[in-house]
């Protein structure tokens, strides 16, 4: 596997992938009752965030910028599932910011040390 930065994937230790479940879950009580500061503390300096509603970001000041910068009231996450293997994260479950009530997934990349180095959101929109 390819981390975000181009760098190949070292295999993760069940430490760090336990940790990782572990950082993935706060992020999103972090984000959701808005402190920035606890959740940057689980992001490595060269994170990356993908999502299609916001601007990219790329490091961790300018991933909690781009948090910061979500305009609207609070949101709320609602987790459905977690899966794991080795430094991959993948997260299930629905992103609810009146008006929005969305499905989404969160596939994150963790470090050696079970840090987020990035994670890209996918939104499931009926078509037509």
């Amino acid at each position: 596997m390819i981390k975000p930065d181009g760098r190949p994937s070292l295999p993760a230790t069940t430490a760090a992938t336990s940790a990782g479940i572990d950082h993935a879950r706060l992020s999103y009580a972090y984000l959701d009752t808005g402190d920035l500061d606890g959740y940057g503390s689980l992001l490595d300096e060269r994170a990356q965030v993908r999502r299609p509603d916001t601007p990219q970001g790329r490091g961790r000041a300018q991933m909690l910028r781009v948090h910061a910068g979500i305009a609207g009231p609070p949101a709320r996450h609602e987790l459905h599932r977690i899966v794991a293997d080795g430094d991959s994260v993948a997260v299930f479950g629905r992103y609810v910011r009146p008006p929005l009530d969305l499905e989404f997934a969160d596939i994150f990349t963790l470090t050696e040390l079970g840090l987020l180095l990035g994670y890209q959101r996918f939104y499931f929109v009926a078509p037509g």
